[in-house]
């Protein structure tokens, strides 16, 4: 096995974004496709490595640009600087999860039949969101994501399978959001599932989190579960 690595450029109308990709290149052939959200900083290291986890498993990890290239947030402040507009235009995010969608599509290892989204925090979101679209894809994983939904899709038809991996004291997502989105989602005739892990707050899958006045605590019992709960549902919705 020998993960490669690297960069693409892509836009979203006038915006220059960074994609990262691995994939494994002891595979021949195209494989399945997941698209990998960031959080609210931006496109870091940590979806860089989780892209470079997914090639091990033998498909084509494609961490996605929200913000634009080489724009990375290094504060709280900054970070919901560079998240707000995302969340108060829904529209223009979506847009510019199709514009991932588009570019990873050009990439001679996909398969463009078998893809699905995840993301971490605002990136669980996106991943719900690119659902919420209708998109072609085989499923969507949410990690510790924000599950409010969107005002300018009323009715949304999914075509994708959703998994939600949710810590249950979660000071972002109170239990009010969480049965909000559960009746969301059965009104919309979605197969979904929810895995809730007790005494786990936000952030729970990073191991720098370590801010409990914020809820942002790493809890690696939650990480490892949720991580195989990942593999499973891949593993089905793949096969």
């Amino acid at each position: 096995m020998a993960i490669v690595s690297n960069t693409v450029i892509y836009m979203d109308e006038q915006a220059t974004l960074e994609g990262f990709f691995a994939y494994d290149d002891s595979i021949a052939g195209q494989r399945p496709v997941v698209l990998i959200h960031h959080a609210w900083a931006g496109r870091d290291d940590f979806v860089a490595d989780k892209a470079k986890k997914i090639a091990e498993l033998g498909y084509l990890g494609f961490a996605t640009d929200m913000y634009g290239k080489g724009i990375v947030g290094h504060s709280p402040e900054e970070n919901a600087k560079l998240m707000q507009p995302f969340l108060a235009d829904r529209f223009k995010l979506q847009k510019r999860l199709h514009a991932a969608l588009a570019a990873v599509k050009l990439l001679p290892w996909a398969d463009n039949q078998r893809i699905a989204a995840m993301g971490f925090c605002f990136g669980g979101l996106c991943a719900l969101d690119f659902a919420r679209t209708g998109a072609n894809l085989r499923g969507v994983i949410a990690f510790h994501g924000l599950l409010g939904a969107p005002d300018n899709i009323a009715n949304p038809q999914l075509k994708a399978k959703v998994l939600v991996l949710h810590g249950h004291d979660d000071p972002m997502v109170k239990p009010d959001q969480v049965l909000k989105f559960q009746t969301e989602m059965t009104k919309a005739g979605a197969d979904w599932q929810m895995h809730v892990y007790g005494n786990t707050v936000h952030a729970f899958t990073n191991p720098l989190a370590n801010d409990s006045g914020f809820g942002t605590v790493y809890q690696a019992d939650a990480d490892r579960r949720s991580w195989q709960a990942m593999q499973n549902f891949l593993a089905e919705i793949f096969d």
